[in-house]
């Protein structure tokens, strides 16, 4: 329910920003597309999702903190994204890399088209003849970084972190407190002590230089994408997913549906038959090489360049 109203607002913003740029066509293309239910349906009815269910795992549970913290950054609801960002980052340590988007999500809001494009729109619109009504609700979406959301999303961070942080003291108050639990969660992720081979790529060092190039792209892509935040949250959620010293199946579940809040702009997708087959045969050859890096690294790649042509088709459409 969170992932298909989360696909609803972003529904609902994209609609919005292209009548204000008056794409109609490329409205009427997209109306008929529900992200929301697209993206629910490929949670709900993935084989990894199921079987972490039958399974009786924990990653479930830490899906759905991601996913409360995309939901209510979305909605700038900031008590419902911090608690999610803190419970997901409490039950495992990766998540804390979707600080970058969240933060954009509450300043920003939902995915829009780029500012540019926008901007464009305005100065297309004062060289013609046009009402200042509409000229006027163009430049309103554009779009304005809020300092408000992001504060109270500081504040209620640090509530739930203190939080969660005395309940964990007075449980483990008759073992070894929270340094002992520091040492087993986080320290065991950070320090990957035990190099013996599993499914992960980091036990190998010659995985772990590859994989480096993806690391250093962080930073760059919040600085391209940062008016695509929650297509931020699902690049950096699969590069999680990709290297994870430990992974587990349930980490292809969330972005494989994260993925699908974006059907209408992933539409002109290069290699999207190589990429389900792909999943397909590594899903087939499972567990050995379900978390196969090259796939993903591909689906990355491709999903991110997708994008960025969507934009590029947007600005070409309104300078038309």
């Amino acid at each position: 329910m969170l992932i298909r109203a989360t696909g609803h607002r972003l529904n609902i913003t994209r609609n919005r920003s292209l009548n204000s740029l008056e794409l109609t066509e490329a409205v009427s293309n997209s109306v008929n597309i529900s992200a929301g239910d697209i993206a629910s349906l490929i949670y709900l009815w993935n084989p990894w999702a199921i079987v972490t269910c039958v399974g009786s795992c924990t990653s479930p549970i830490e899906n759905l903190m991601v996913v409360i913290m995309i939901y209510g950054a979305c909605s700038r609801l900031a008590p419902l994204a911090a608690f999610g960002y803190v419970m997901s980052t409490h039950l495992t340590l990766y998540p804390a890399i979707l600080i970058v988007p969240i933060i954009l999500l509450l300043g920003y809001g939902p995915d829009t088209p780029p500012a540019k494009v926008f901007r464009l729109k305005i100065s297309s619109a004062s060289k013609t003849e046009v009402p200042d009504n509409d000229r006027f609700s163009t430049s309103r979406d554009v779009q304005q970084f809020m300092w408000k959301p992001v504060f109270y999303f500081v504040l209620w961070m640090f509530f739930w972190s203190c939080y969660v942080l005395l309940l964990s003291s007075m449980i483990l108050n008759k073992v070894d407190g929270l340094q002992e639990m520091f040492e087993k969660t986080y320290g065991f992720i950070l320090t990957v002590k035990d190099l013996s081979p599993n499914i992960g790529v980091l036990w190998s060092f010659f995985l772990i230089v590859i994989n480096m190039n993806i690391v250093f792209m962080v930073l760059p892509l919040a600085i391209r994408l940062k008016h695509r935040p929650c297509f931020l949250a699902f690049v950096y959620t699969a590069i999680v997913a990709m290297l994870k010293s430990y992974p587990s199946v349930g980490d292809s579940a969330l972005y494989l549906g994260l993925l699908g809040l974006f059907a209408t702009e992933l539409a002109e997708m290069k290699l999207t038959f190589f990429l389900f087959f792909g999943y397909i045969g590594v899903s087939l050859l499972s567990p050995v090489m379900h978390n196969l890096w090259i796939w993903r690294t591909v689906l990355v790649v491709e999903s991110v360049s997708s994008m960025i042509k969507h934009d590029r088709k947007l600005r070409l459409l309104v300078t038309a």
